[in-house]
């Protein structure tokens, strides 16, 4: 060709100096979005920022789990408060941030599953593929001398292939096998696992509550919101139609380990309860890890510790407050912190900050040597002040505010007393008196329903399933030829190939292949298969291990 024919070519229009490419219209767009988010590598770097996204949820006070601890955060730091509260940090999971991310990676696994299950679907109606023209470049090959039939080498070497579950197609040309399809199927199920997973894990978080209340022996719980120390429930959940049912706390036995090695450890503990549900009462047993199941609700026993019972008559003689009064646990030995609140008392409101112990020392200190209530003691102070105002603002039963208050005083020392079951204490200048009448056992129970766990769980299971077959399946495929060679003399040509890195096993299998074409019993491997020499030492061909056709 010319340099007139040459110049004679117009280019295309798109190669001209100074034209631009055609804008992308909006379905070119929207496809382009599409490939971008159903990518592997979009859904690997979602996963991550989801992990990252929920790092605040744990650095940061939720609402959802404890409100008072927000509201103290927001007072400790306001300057952070400015800056936490339009990003949503304390509702973490259910911020559009959050759930923008949750979806995003929801429908970037559907999309990168769907059209990999179309592949793997053709591939399974598809038979192996054929040999290809140069068996000696592959990683595993064998060339030898033909001995025997023709045709019943080829059968041997098929009948072998299928004994070891290799998918096999002959053709006048040889043998074409393949097995491991199911490194492909560990792989998708694995990835439908993870979508029903987190399908699990949302309708889990909307449909799922978790609450915690503290029950006295003797007394009981019902489930309704108002009767929950802390509650958490998804947005779906209709706090108004909660199963109806109740759980008394009758009796509460624990026991500790008496011997030298953990002593005071507790080696279990267990409620004896009653269940009303339906209009019908039965007695239950609840221990740890053995919960309840009620209407879909699950009881747990989570804690115990110590209730006093007080009682406390006023300035004027009346009785105050009287009943149990729920301490926490401060030490492995249980001794316990608590506060008596008494606002009715008149003409001064009183209040008593406490320290119950179990098994006291004897030493005047609010020590105790066992967590068993073996010699219990209660060692208090007393506060005083004018009637408070009730403004219905709810306030820590656990926590005394003084304000307004003074601490009463015994001469010119802070007054302190302590207490023995059955003994009453009488409060300076007449200001009433406080007694020990006993004690017991308090529970905390947890309430939960987990509608989504199940299929969370059995996701995650057949998850794993789904990877193990991923991991150790080997795919494979091995061909075998019968080739005439130049001087008319059959010989064969094997080779294999692993479709992922299988280590080992390889060379294995191409030896076999080749010694069961010589084989009686074509599952047992011919030891001289691999020598072909040890047959026809004369043979050139049999000399060598690889030749090139």
């Amino acid at each position: 060709m010319g340099d007139t024919d040459l110049m004679s070519k117009t280019p295309p229009a798109s190669s001209k100096p100074g034209t631009s490419t055609p804008a992308m219209g909006v379905r070119e767009f929207g496809r382009w979005i599409w490939t971008q988010l159903t990518s592997m590598r979009t859904a690997l770097a979602l996963l991550f920022l989801l992990a990252l996204a929920a790092i605040p949820g744990s650095l940061v006070p939720q609402t959802s789990i404890s409100a008072a601890r927000v509201r103290t955060f927001r007072t400790d730091h306001p300057a952070l408060d400015k800056l936490y509260t339009p990003l949503g940090m304390y509702s973490v999971y259910t911020s559009p941030w959050f759930s923008a991310i949750y979806l995003l990676l929801f429908v970037s696994l559907i999309g990168c599953i769907i059209p990999r299950i179309r592949v793997y679907a053709r591939a399974l109606r598809q038979p192996p593929p054929r040999i290809p023209s140069r068996l000696d470049r592959l990683p595993e090959n064998r060339v030898t001398a033909l001995v025997g039939d023709r045709q019943d080498a080829v059968a041997n070497a098929e009948k072998w292939l299928r004994s070891k579950r290799f998918r096999v197609r002959t053709t006048a040309e040889g043998i074409s096998a393949e097995r491991g399809y199911l490194r492909e199927f560990g792989n998708l199920v694995f990835h439908v696992s993870m979508v029903f997973m987190l399908l699990g894990i949302a309708w889990n978080n909307l449909y799922g509550f978790k609450g915690t209340a503290i029950i006295v022996e003797g007394q009981g719980f019902s489930n309704n919101i108002t009767q929950y120390d802390e509650y958490k429930a998804g947005a779906r959940v209709d706090t108004d139609a909660l199963a109806p049912f109740t759980v008394k706390l009758k009796k509460f036995f624990v026991r500790f380990e008496t011997g030298a090695v953990q002593t005071g450890a507790p080696r279990d503990f267990t409620a004896e309860v009653d269940v009303t549900a339906d209009g019908t009462t039965t007695a239950e047993t609840v221990r740890v890890n053995h919960p309840l199941t009620i209407d879909g609700n699950r009881v747990h026993l989570l804690s115990f510790g110590y209730a006093p019972h007080i009682t406390v008559t006023d300035g004027n003689g009346d009785i105050a407050f009287s009943g149990p009064v729920v301490f926490l646990q401060q030490d492995g030995n249980f001794t316990s912190k608590g506060v008596i609140k008494v606002p009715d008392a008149r003409p001064e409101r009183l209040a008593f900050d406490a320290i119950f112990v179990p098994t006291s020392a004897g030493e005047g200190m609010p020590r105790s040597l066992f967590p068993d209530a073996l010699n219990p003691v209660l060692y208090s102070n007393a506060w005083a002040g004018a009637p408070k105002t009730e403004t219905g603002e709810p306030e820590n039963v656990f926590v005394l505010d003084t304000t307004g208050m003074t601490q009463m005083t015994s001469g010119d020392d802070l007054l302190r007393f302590q207490l023995k079951t059955g003994q009453e204490y009488r409060l300076p200048d007449g200001k009433g008196t406080i007694a020990l009448d006993g004690w017991s056992h308090w529970s905390r129970i947890q309430v939960s329903r987990s509608p989504g766990l199940p299929m969370a769980f059995g996701s995650l299971a057949v998850g794993v399933l789904g990877l193990c077959l991923s991991l150790f399946i080997r795919p494979r495929r091995l061909w075998l030829r019968v080739r005439d060679d130049a001087d008319d003399n059959p010989r064969l040509e094997v080779g294999g190939l692993d479709r992922a890195d299988a280590r080992t096993g390889l060379s294995d299998d191409v030896d076999d292949l080749l010694a069961s074409t010589r084989a009686t019993n074509p599952t047992t491997t011919n030891p001289t298969a691999t020598n072909p020499t040890a047959t026809n030492p004369t043979n050139p061909i049999a000399l060598t291990e690889q030749e090139t056709p």
